[in-house]
């Protein structure tokens, strides 16, 4: 005994409805793959269950079985629209070369060149752009050069203090060099040589006529002559001389 026929209606039980939309669905997802493998051809399915949920299915991908079929139904739906969209592109292009020719004429003009076309009122525009544009650019050289010389200033302020540090840290450290230092030397107007801080040179010590004993100077040097250490006793030379003459 065969099937019954089923009445195309909408299923009005819930659970009956979902049992059979997961069968049909499965059932039509298998059909689809079994036609693009038996007949070669380039299958797409997309099924939106009643809660929004997608199903789709791709031979080669839905996303481009759907851009080829935009493509195809565009095409075949309308056929001057090509010529149509082709016509718009040249007028953009007639567009953009004319505005193109535009600025270089400008640009010629900003330069001096091609000035015989003009007439007056064109030129006494041309001479206020220039004018405007001399006087920008003449704002703007000066605001550099300004915030140049505020950087000079702050370098030479940063220098300023950097060497009043120096100075007072070399300051330091020659008072402390000064403090540990031995005596000072200091030669006087007789070419004695003399400490600043030693002990002082007794008279006697500096009299150049009086015999005396070796002493230690202390902190002094007193400069002999070589002719000076030698005593010479005139009659101990002539005795000398005359032991000599026959």
């Amino acid at each position: 005994m065969g099937r019954g026929r089923v009445e195309l209606k909408r299923i009005e039980n819930k659970i009956n409805r979902q049992v059979t939309f997961s069968k049909r669905r499965n059932g039509l997802l298998k059909k689809a793959y079994e036609l693009s493998v038996l007949c070669d051809a380039e299958v797409a399915l997309i099924v939106f269950s009643s809660r929004g949920k997608l199903y789709e299915f791709g031979s080669v991908g839905t996303s481009k079985t759907l851009e080829r079929y935009q493509h195809c139904c565009y095409t075949s739906q309308n056929p001057n629209v090509a010529n149509h969209e082709a016509q718009n592109w040249y007028q953009e292009m007639s567009k953009l070369k004319a505005k193109f020719e535009s600025l270089q004429r400008s640009q010629r003009h900003l330069l001096g060149e091609d000035l015989g076309p003009l007439s007056v009122k064109e030129l006494q525009q041309l001479e206020r752009q220039l004018e405007s544009a001399l006087s920008q650019a003449r704002q703007r050289k000066t605001q550099l050069m300004l915030d140049q010389m505020e950087e000079l200033r702050k370098k030479e302020r940063r220098l300023g203090e950097i060497n009043k540090q120096l100075k007072e840290q070399l300051e330091a450290e020659g008072a402390t060099y000064r403090a540990f230092q031995g005596p000072s030397w200091a030669t006087t107007s007789d070419g004695a040589t003399v400490a600043g801080n030693s002990f002082s040179l007794h008279p006697l010590q500096s009299h150049p006529n009086m015999d005396c004993e070796p002493t230690l100077h202390i902190g002094y040097h007193q400069f002999v002559p070589a002719e000076a250490a030698i005593v010479r006793n005139p009659v101990e030379e002539e005795r000398f001389m005359l032991g000599w003459v026959p």
